[in-house]
């Protein structure tokens, strides 16, 4: 069984910045695509970013581009968001997905229950 535990979500001022982190486990993920999307209330949830575990290839939504870093430890099995001048319209449930094959933007199989990421102006 694949679990995706995300944290490192909060409440913060824009402006501010927030990590957020997704610990992978269940089963080794040492050629999987990790993505981080996003759910704003009343919208779809959208592609944020992602990291090829292997390679380290990394992709952006263009909102957030400049802003926000993807990154990845394979030791831990784990994937990171640093989120850098955050603004008010980031605010959203963020999401950790993996897949085994397939490029970035296309269906990711496997989903982690979300962090709330708040932000005030």
């Amino acid at each position: 069984q694949v679990q995706l535990v995300e944290s490192g979500g909060g409440f913060v001022q824009a402006g501010e910045s927030l990590r957020l982190s997704c610990a992978a486990s269940g089963r080794t993920f040492s050629s999987a695509t990790m993505g981080w999307f996003r759910q704003a209330p009343g919208k779809e949830r959208g592609f944020v970013a992602a990291i090829t575990w292997g390679g380290g290839s990394t992709y952006y939504a263009d909102s957030v581009k400049g802003r926000f870093t993807i990154s990845r430890d394979n030791a831990k099995n784990t994937v990171y968001l640093q989120m850098n001048s955050l603004k008010p319209e980031d605010t959203a449930i963020y999401y950790c997905a993996a897949k085994d094959r397939g490029g970035p933007y296309s269906p990711y199989p496997y989903w982690g229950q979300g962090t709330q990421v708040t932000v005030s102006s």
